[in-house]
């Protein structure tokens, strides 16, 4: 039905605009034949051939909109496809293994242990799409409690450490005076496991990633991380938090993801009265994400 839906706007914006280009020869002809000589009728002409090409060229602004939206609609479903379908088999694989053949008890543990892992990345997938679904949705009222930043940013942390098995000094905090905002813990815990995800997944093999959080102000409390990862070309910048954004290259095909996870961390720092951005100085050169959100005075 999406599908569907999405190639009748298609056609519909590309009927305008064969519409609009037809109407605009019409006129022309018409005025060129049987109104040459009068004045009032140049004028006329010369507005409604400006509205008329103002017309196409939304008309055509829209349609790549739409193009891309369409390309990215589908880009989301292969990824989250992938990222659903490949735990799945994995945990099938190894329950038919210890099915059919006898496996020492060793084995065995590491079975259980992987398929554990597998069923945590096929759990992480559903939440992030419907936290995505529950953030977009307006109705959703926030239960706003304070929050100790620096103990949220710790949980965050070790969840990535077991989760990435990366070594404890490759995830680094360095907080400041005692913290507290005001937000949704489940929210905030959210977007900042995203940011740190996010910046372990681009890192590769070498994961040096640093969490600072500081008071920027009377009001606003930051989280900063620091990955030295593959950096984010300037023109990137914004467009990366947008709702199923990948960056293009081959660094994005290497890292698998859906899209969601920055789009989640826009909408939370936006729905508790902060925001977010990024900064890096170009490809090759790392990152770094700042969450901006409300001190609990």
């Amino acid at each position: 039905m999406v599908v569907a839906g999405r190639r009748k706007s298609i056609a519909f914006f590309i009927a305008l605009g064969v519409g609009l280009i037809a109407v605009t020869v019409l006129l022309y002809v018409g005025w060129v034949l049987l109104s040459w000589r009068t004045g009032l009728l140049l004028a006329l002409g010369v507005v409604l051939l400006a509205l008329i090409i103002s017309g196409v060229v939304l008309n055509t602004i829209f349609l790549v909109r739409e193009i891309r939206r369409n390309e990215q609609h589908d880009a989301f479903i292969n990824a989250v496809t992938h990222e659903l379908k490949t735990p799945v088999a994995s945990i099938r694989l190894y329950l038919e293994t210890l099915q059919t053949r006898q496996v020492d008890e060793a084995k065995r543990h590491e079975f259980y242990r992987i398929m554990l892992e597998d069923s945590d990345r096929l759990l992480s997938t559903v939440e992030q799409v419907l936290r995505a679904g529950r953030i977009g949705a307006s109705g959703k009222r926030l239960t706003v409690l304070p929050i100790d930043l620096d103990a949220m940013v710790t949980e965050c942390l070790n969840r990535a450490r077991t989760v990435h098995r990366v070594p404890v000094e490759s995830l680094k905090h360095i907080p400041s005076s005692p913290l507290q905002v005001l937000g949704d813990p489940e929210e905030v815990r959210a977007a900042i496991s995203n940011l740190i995800d996010n910046a372990v997944k681009y890192s590769g093999k070498e994961v040096d990633v640093t969490v600072e959080t500081t008071r920027s102000d009377q009001k606003f409390a930051v989280v900063r991380v620091i990955d030295h990862g593959p950096g984010i070309a300037k023109s990137e910048l914004k467009s990366i938090f947008k709702r199923f954004y990948r960056v293009p290259g081959p660094v994005a095909a290497r890292v698998k993801g859906t899209g969601l996870g920055l789009f989640i961390v826009r909408s939370v720092a936006k729905r508790h009265g902060g925001r977010v951005w990024a900064e890096s100085e170009g490809p090759g050169r790392g990152s770094t994400f700042v969450l901006q959100l409300p001190i609990a005075l």
